[in-house]
């Protein structure tokens, strides 16, 4: 996996470790193992291995220590990047409305896509990211996909629908979750005003 000469140094300069094996003598950021990752069904299963290949090759490697906060929520500098999981585990935590601490929201495994919005716009980060262990990352910078479809551009425009696949997913969950949330909200409410009209004393006393 070989950044393109026009591809910017990944963000926050983590530290790059292409060639470190483990026991099993495969390198956690080997090109092959992030492309089968890449088309896996947390990530962009639309794409072929071969496709992933070629979108692998405009990718960079990426370590992260253990702790590290490489994506911070409301962050508008540094956005134009996603991330792709190849070794260890990401925390992402939100800060909810009337809390000054962040909440864990999910934790992400191998094969899991990190800030794809942030190869589409340069909005801020919606959500904060965390090493929860020693991390291991690809990473496509928004000048490597310019690059990527400038030079291919047929992968480039599935890769883009492959994401904008994803995003669309994401928001329907979120729909979803808004609405059962609504329901929960409403049935909470029948229920205080019910006790209050049988409390003695109470308004409907």
């Amino acid at each position: 996996m070989t950044a393109p000469s026009d591809a910017p140094t990944p963000p926050h300069q983590p530290h790059a470790d292409p060639g470190h094996e483990h026991g099993d003598g495969e390198a956690p950021t080997g090109a092959e193992r992030a492309a089968q990752l890449l088309t896996a069904p947390k990530a962009l299963s639309q794409l072929s291995l071969q496709e992933a290949r070629v979108v692998v090759d405009y990718m960079v490697p990426a370590h992260f220590s253990k702790g590290t906060c490489f994506i911070r929520e409301g962050d508008s500098a540094d956005t134009g990047f996603m991330a792709l999981v190849i070794r260890g585990e990401v925390i992402v935590e939100n800060i909810i409305v009337s809390r000054t601490q962040p909440v864990t929201v999910a934790v992400l495994e191998p094969g899991s896509l990190i800030g794809e919005m942030g190869l589409l716009d340069s909005g801020p980060r919606s959500a904060s990211c965390t090493a929860g262990t020693e991390l291991y990352c690809a990473i496509l910078t928004r000048h490597a996909l310019q690059s990527l479809i400038a030079h291919n551009p047929a992968i480039g425009a599935k890769l883009l629908l492959a994401v904008s696949a994803r995003i669309a997913e994401r928001l329907r969950d979120t729909a979803r979750k808004l609405r059962l949330y609504a329901k929960l909200a409403l049935t909470m409410q029948l229920e205080i005003d019910r006790i209050v009209r049988e409390t003695p004393g109470g308004p409907g006393a």
